[in-house]
C-alpha cells in the first residue's frame, strides 16, 4: 500500500551542524510565534536508479531509508518550482512493485540498482503559529555520502532545508528564504542531497545538458521543432504515474500529448527524417488508441449523465440512470485494463526509448539547419491547406452520416493545423499562436459536433436495449433528439467559424 504527500522545500549552506548560533531567530517572521525543537534523528537512505542514472537525469529519486518517523520507501517526483511528490511504500527488502511501475516512464524497464547511500544526523525544529499548528520544519543535516557504483568514494557536508507543511501557505517559504538570506545564509547549489552526492563522490552528473541533442544549430528550425518535440516527451513522461494512479484528466493529458508529438513529426517531416519518425508515429497512434478507449468512455458518460441530469423528473421514464451506470460499468473496468496493459508493455517501453532517442540524436535533414520562419511557415501553410480542403467538401454534403464523416476528417485536419503552429511561435510569435486559436474554434466546434455522433450511436443501442427488456424507452429518444440539435447547430455555426479561420491575412501575417 502506498501514500503521496507532497513536499514544498528549499535547501540551504550551512556552514555547522554542531555549532548552531548562527541560525537567526525565526520567531516573528511571518505568523511565526515560536520555533520549537524536535531532537535528533539517524537516517540511513540507500537510493536507486539505473545504471546511466535515468531516474536522477529527470529529477526523480528512489530511496530506501530507515530511522525518522517516515522510514520505508519513498519515490520523489518533480513537480513545479520547490514542489516534489512524494509516494511512500512501507519498508521491504526489495523495490516495491508499485513505486517500480510508478518509475517506469524514466526508467524504461531497465534495471535498478544501489547507486548512493546517504546517512544524516538530523536536527529539526518545527516553526509553530499561534495556534500550535506546524507552518514549516527546519532541518539542518550532517551529511555522509558513498557511491555504490563501482567505487567507494565518499564526501561529507552540512546542509539545511525548510519545508513547508501540506497545508501552510507557499508565500511563507519565500518570506523565510528572505529573512535567512539576509542573514547571510545562502541558498544551497545542489536541488536535492542526490544531486549532490552523485556528483562529490563522481558516481555521475545528476542532470544532462540542456540541448543534449546533437548537431543541433541553435536557433535553426531543428532546435525550434525539438525543443518542442523535447517538452511534450517531458510531458507524456511526467504525467505517466498520474495515469497509472487514475488521477483525474491524466488519460487526456496523456493522449493529446501523444497527438501533438504526432502531428510535429508529421508537420516537420523537412526537418526530421521520416524513415525514423514515421515508425514512431505509428507507436504514438497505437498508444493514443489504447488510451482512447477510457478516455471516449469517460466523456460519453459524463454527456449523458448531464443530459439526464438536466431532464425534466417527469420526461425520465424508467430506470436510466440505472441503465446507463451498469452499462458504464463493464465498458469502464474494460477500457481501464486496456490503459494499464499498455503502460506495462515492453511496446509502451520502447516508444519512451524511440523517443528519448529522437531528442538526443535526431534524425535530421538539410532543412533543420535553416532559419525557422521559412521552414514553420511553409508546414503551416500546408497543414492549413489540407484543412481547407476538407471542410470545403464537408460542407458540400448534405446532413447525414456521410457528412459527419466528412466533419470528422476536418476536425482532424483542424487539430494538426493548430498543432503545427506551436512549435512556430516562438519564431512567428502572435501570428502562428492568432491562427492557431482561429482554427482551435473550427476544431472545438467540430469536436462538438462528433461527441454529438458517438452520444447518439451510444443513445440508440441504449434505447434498443431498454425497451428489448420492456423498459420504457421515451427518455433515451428525447435525449437523441437533444443531440441531434446539438449537431444541426453545430453544422450552421460552422460556415462562420470557418469564415473567421481562414481569413487571407491570418496567413499572409506569418510571412514576414
Amino acid at each position: 500500500m502506498t501514500q503521496s504527500k507532497r513536499e514544498t522545500e528549499r535547501k540551504y549552506e550551512a556552514p555547522s551542524a554542531d555549532d548552531t548560533q548562527w541560525l537567526p531567530d525565526l520567531t516573528g517572521v511571518d505568523g511565526i510565534v515560536s520555533v520549537v525543537e524536535k531532537g535528533l534523528d539517524e537516517l540511513d537512505a540507500v537510493y536507486y536508479d539505473t545504471v546511466d542514472l535515468r531516474l536522477a537525469t529527470a529529477s526523480a529519486a528512489l530511496r530506501r531509508r530507515t530511522g525518522g518517523l517516515d522510514a520505508g520507501w519513498h519515490l520523489k517526483l518533480p513537480e513545479s518550482g520547490d514542489s516534489r511528490e512524494e509516494v511512500q511504500a512501507p519498508l521491504s527488502d526489495e523495490v516495491p512493485e508499485t513505486l517500480h511501475d510508478l518509475a517506469l516512464s524514466r526508467t524504461r524497464g531497465a534495471e535498478l540498482r544501489q547507486v548512493v547511500r546517504i546517512r544524516s544526523t538530523r536536527s529539526t525544529w518545527h516553526l509553530v503559529d499561534s495556534g500550535g499548528s506546524v507552518l514549516a520544519e527546519l532541518s539542518l543535516d550532517k551529511v555522509d555520502a558513498e557511491s555504490l557504483l563501482g567505487t567507494a568514494t565518499q564526501a561529507s557536508w552540512t546542509e539545511m532545508e525548510v519545508e513547508l507543511a501540506e497545508d501552510a501557505d507557499p508565500l511563507l517559504l519565500g518570506i523565510v528564504d528572505k529573512t535567512l538570506r539576509k542573514n547571510g545564509i545562502e541558498r544551497a547549489g545542489h536541488s536535492s542531497k542526490l544531486s549532490r552526492a552523485l556528483e562529490e563522490t563522481g558516481t555521475g552528473a545528476s542532470r544532462p545538458p540542456d540541448r543534449p541533442a546533437e548537431g543541433v544549430k541553435p536557433g535553426s528550425a531543428a532546435d525550434e521543432v525539438l525543443k518542442y518535440v523535447d517538452a511534450q516527451v517531458h510531458t507524456m513522461v511526467n504525467v505517466d504515474p498520474a495515469v497509472r494512479r487514475g488521477h483525474p484528466d491524466s488519460v487526456h493529458k496523456m493522449r493529446v500529448t501523444c497527438r501533438r508529438l504526432r502531428s510535429t513529426l508529421r508537420s516537420y517531416r523537412s526537418v526530421l527524417d521520416r524513415e525514423v519518425t514515421d515508425p514512431i508515429r505509428e507507436e504514438l497512434k497505437w498508444l493514443g488508441g489504447e488510451l482512447g478507449a477510457e478516455r471516449d468512455q469517460e466523456v460519453l458518460v459524463e454527456r449523458l449523465s448531464a443530459r439526464i441530469g438536466a431532464s425534466p423528473r417527469e420526461l425520465v421514464l424508467g430506470p436510466v440512470g440505472a441503465r446507463l451506470q451498469v452499462w458504464n460499468v463493464a465498458r469502464a473496468s474494460e477500457a481501464r485494463q486496456r490503459t494499464l496493459d499498455a503502460l506495462l508493455s515492453p511496446r509502451y517501453l520502447a516508444l519512451l526509448g524511440s523517443l528519448a532517442g529522437l531528442t538526443q540524436q535526431p534524425p535530421l535533414r538539410r532543412k533543420a539547419a535553416r532559419k525557422p520562419e521559412k521552414v514553420m511557415v511553409k508546414a503551416i501553410l500546408k497543414e492549413y491547406a489540407r484543412l481547407a480542403g476538407r471542410v470545403a467538401h464537408a460542407l458540400e454534403l448534405s446532413p447525414g452520416t456521410e457528412r459527419d464523416a466528412a466533419l470528422h476528417q476536418a476536425r482532424k485536419a483542424a487539430k494538426k493545423t493548430r498543432y503545427s503552429t506551436e512549435p512556430a511561435r516562438a519564431s512567428l510569435g502572435k501570428p502562428a499562436k492568432r491562427l492557431g486559436k482561429r482554427v482551435k474554434a473550427v476544431q472545438r466546434l467540430l469536436g462538438e459536433h462528433q461527441d454529438s455522433v458517438v452520444a447518439r450511436d451510444a443513445l440508440r443501442n441504449l434505447g434498443l436495449a431498454a425497451h428489448a427488456a420492456g423498459e420504457n424507452a421515451l427518455t433515451w429518444g428525447l435525449l437523441y433528439g437533444q443531440e441531434q440539435a446539438e449537431a444541426d447547430r453545430c453544422e450552421r455555426e460552422l460556415p462562420a467559424a470557418w469564415a473567421d479561420a481562414s481569413k487571407p491575412g491570418l496567413r499572409k501575417a506569418l510571412v514576414r
